[in-house]
């Protein structure tokens, strides 16, 4: 990790108010959420987990075909907007607080998803990540965020050297692999952003 999870957490605070529509301006981003929420397919009585929820963009939308959904998250700011919208829909079976990739404070899921978060850690510590998803129990893992198919390029979009670290998508192969999962689909939306799909590989 680049920059320490305090000062992730600050930055995204800041900008919690605006992320929506800084986000949803950029094509690929939203192909990402399109295909994390349809990769996810939850079951009527599944607990999903949201890892790195922001304003609970993948969360809000799971939520209707959905028993609970929880979004984790380090910052209380873009919690705060994800609780708003919430509110705002009406949506009563999610639930926002602080969590971490390592440290989820989840105590189980049916399905475990995340967006564009996870490619803030270091490639050890995605590992890391993974089996703390792997532990708790879900059949699916659904990861969209910014990887590597090809060579890095900063000029590319997605990719700020200075404050993201991903991964390149045969890393996270390997990650997902060795924590117990089987990949069952690649979505590659463009060089540097994709959806990895993981079922356990007991099911």
């Amino acid at each position: 990790m680049k920059k320490s999870i305090e000062t992730h957490a600050a930055r995204f605070d800041e900008i919690a108010g605006e992320y929506d529509d800084s986000q949803n301006d950029t094509e690929e981003y939203r192909a990402c959420v399109s295909l994390v929420v349809e990769h996810a397919d939850p079951r009527p009585d599944d607990v999903v987990a949201d890892l790195g929820t922001g304003t609970g963009a993948i969360a809000l939308a799971l939520a209707g075909d959905a028993g609970e959904v929880v979004g984790r998250d380090i910052s209380d700011g873009m919690m705060e907007r994800a609780r708003e919208k919430a509110d705002e829909r009406g949506i009563e079976n999610v639930d926002f607080a602080e969590g971490r990739f390592r440290e989820p404070n989840v105590e189980a899921a049916d399905v475990v998803v995340s967006n564009f978060a996870m490619h803030h850690l270091g490639d050890e510590e995605k590992r890391e990540a993974i089996e703390a998803v792997a532990d708790l129990g879900p059949r699916r893992f659904v990861l969209g965020d910014v990887m590597f198919f090809g060579e890095p390029d900063p000029d590319e979009p997605f990719y700020s050297p200075e404050v993201d670290d991903p991964s390149t998508v045969g890393h996270l192969a390997d990650a997902l692999t060795d924590a117990g999962f089987s990949l069952t689909a690649v979505e590659r939306v463009h060089d540097q952003v994709g959806v990895l799909v993981a079922e356990r590989a007991d099911e």
